[in-house]
């Protein structure tokens, strides 16, 4: 299993980005998909994730409104817009995949992770 995150740069507050992840060696339609992310000194923290089936999303409060999770199944891509962005959400984001079945909010459910992306949001 594989994952490619992609998509990170240097934006200023306000503005927008949309990562990418490209998964291949595991459908995302059978498996969670989460973003997470992780700042110097911080705990990686998770920031969206889709059940397997779709129907479910999650959103860490800081991010509510602002960032949106979304899959191509064809693709088996998922999506990350992240809108009116803050110095704060500066971090370098991962993707990762939890098994269908297991419970897609945990840290812990998470078995297969992306290389990581970095996003910087100037003041």
């Amino acid at each position: 299993v594989q994952l490619q995150a992609s998509g990170g740069g240097l934006v200023q507050a306000g503005g927008s980005l949309r990562l990418s992840c490209a998964g291949s060696g595991r459908a995302i339609s059978n498996y969670g998909m989460g973003w997470f992310r992780q700042s110097p000194g911080k705990e990686r923290e998770l920031v969206a994730a889709i059940s397997w089936s779709g129907v479910r999303t999650y959103y860490a409060d800081s991010v509510k409104g602002r960032f949106t999770i979304s899959r191509d199944i064809a693709k088996n891509t998922v999506y990350l817009q992240m809108n009116s962005l803050k110095p704060e959400d500066t971090a370098v984001y991962y993707c990762a995949t939890a098994p269908g079945g297991t419970d897609y909010k945990a840290l812990m459910s998470y078995d297969y992770w992306g290389q990581g992306t970095l996003v910087t949001v100037s003041s």
